[in-house]
């Protein structure tokens, strides 16, 4: 009897697919980590020169520009902070060409050079108009513009973090700017303070610049209006354009409010270092929380807090228990905002549009930011709140801007709504 072979099949070699990380997703981490140094230091003197232009500003009143317009001076100062993100969609589209590396080295090259201009024109008002506004606000506009995008192209999981480093380095210029630029004005006058802001910012700002590297492929930075189409977008636009007037308002009012208030010079010092310091806090607090909990929750919470703190607290801190209280508060959750609102817009967008999108962004903080400084100007002048000797006059400003923060809140509501109408969807 004869048996039939057994046909024995073939083996088959199957192939199992096996994830794989997308090439150009941000590595979150790496290099990147060098990126976010390089920000930190062009932050910090960016905000050094912005935190420390009222203490400039009067060292120039007291020398060189005696009887000169306070209001006219100011306009310098306010200029130049404006300037920054009213020129980011020109930069970005100057750095679409150059490359983010050569538009970083420019940035912090015209900001060091404005300085050393500043110091041969602190006797002109229209000479200082050039020399410090308009140099400062094109320089700010190139470093403002990377360092608000730079995070977004390296970094996705750790955005929060990432960025609230970036902006740790700002609230570190602006401390170190509140104490030593007094200390310098006084010991070697304000010309060579400016050379010395230059020099200092010129060494330690072109060699860092020159360690900005595209990640691939240097991006395109597309601005593309029709982001506005976007709704989480647009409420988040008009959340940033209406939020940043009450952004300055505490560390404007803050030494006003102190004088009123009878307080010591060293408490005023005091209750200002404790305003920085937890703006510092709350920017680190806020990058780890928008990665644990979501960017558009913490922006809700940090805009929260900052509305209750200056439409429910400040308008009652008449002694210096509740001026710390404030200035708690309002730290926290003010530093927190400028982490929390680009984290949001560059996690929720496509890492193509996030950039231009960002320049949008902050093109609306603008007119904010001019307007702002002018309302808290005209505020102190029709309440004659320069010469008080209580909190009573201050209180119409206090609900001014606590009421802008509310609506700012409101529209970060709104988006975080349109997002997930379920409030513990980290988001």
């Amino acid at each position: 009897m004869e048996l039939d072979p057994i046909a024995i099949p073939d083996p088959i070699i199957t192939e199992i697919d096996t994830p794989t990380e997308d090439p150009d997703a941000p590595p979150d981490g790496g290099y990147g980590w060098v990126i976010i140094f390089v920000c930190f230091i062009h932050t910090f003197w960016i905000n050094l020169w912005a935190g420390s232009w009222g203490i400039l500003q009067a060292a120039l009143l007291r020398t060189t520009l005696k009887g000169s317009s306070l209001s006219a001076l100011s306009f310098v100062g306010s200029l130049g902070v404006a300037l920054g993100p009213a020129l980011g969609i020109p930069a970005i589209r100057i750095v679409r060409i150059i490359g983010a590396r050569a538009g970083m080295t420019i940035g912090i090259v015209i900001y060091g050079l404005g300085c050393l201009a500043s110091s041969w024109a602190v006797g002109s008002l229209v000479g200082l108009f050039f020399a410090c506004g308009v140099s400062y606000g094109i320089g700010s506009a190139f470093t403002d513009t990377l360092y608000n995008t730079l995070p977004v192209l390296w970094f996705k999981k750790r955005l929060g973090l990432a960025n609230g480093i970036v902006k740790l380095g700002g609230s570190f210029g602006a401390l170190v700017g509140a104490v030593s630029v007094g200390y310098l004005t006084e010991g070697v006058g304000v010309a060579w303070t400016f050379r010395i802001l230059g020099i200092a910012s010129l060494l330690t700002g072109i060699p860092t610049a020159l360690l900005i590297k595209d990640r691939g492929a240097p991006p395109e930075y597309p601005v593309k209006w029709s982001v506005f189409r976007d709704a989480c977008f647009s409420w988040h636009f008009a959340a940033g354009a209406v939020g940043i007037f009450p952004i300055y308002a505490p560390t404007f009012f803050l030494p006003y409010i102190n004088n009123a208030l009878g307080f010591s010079n060293s408490t005023s010092i005091a209750t200002l270092a404790c305003l920085l310091v937890c703006m510092s806090v709350g920017r680190i607090l806020t990058g780890y929380a928008c990665d644990r909990v979501g960017s558009m929750n913490a922006l809700f919470f940090t805009s929260l807090v900052n509305a209750v703190s200056l439409f429910a607290v400040w308008p009652f801190s008449s002694n210096l228990g509740l001026v710390l209280l404030f200035c708690i508060l309002n730290g926290l959750s003010n530093g927190g905002f400028a982490v929390a609102i680009p984290t949001a817009v560059g996690r929720h967008l496509p890492i193509d549009d996030a950039p231009g999108a960002l320049s949008l962004l902050f093109t609306g903080w603008a007119p904010g930011i001019m307007g702002g400084n002018a309302i808290s100007a005209a505020l102190i002048q029709v309440t004659h709140a320069d010469v008080a000797e209580s909190i009573v006059p201050f209180r119409p400003a206090m609900y001014y801007f606590g009421g802008t923060a509310l609506l700012s809140t409101a529209c970060g509501l709104v988006a975080r709504l349109i997002y997930s109408r379920d409030m513990r969807v980290i988001a």
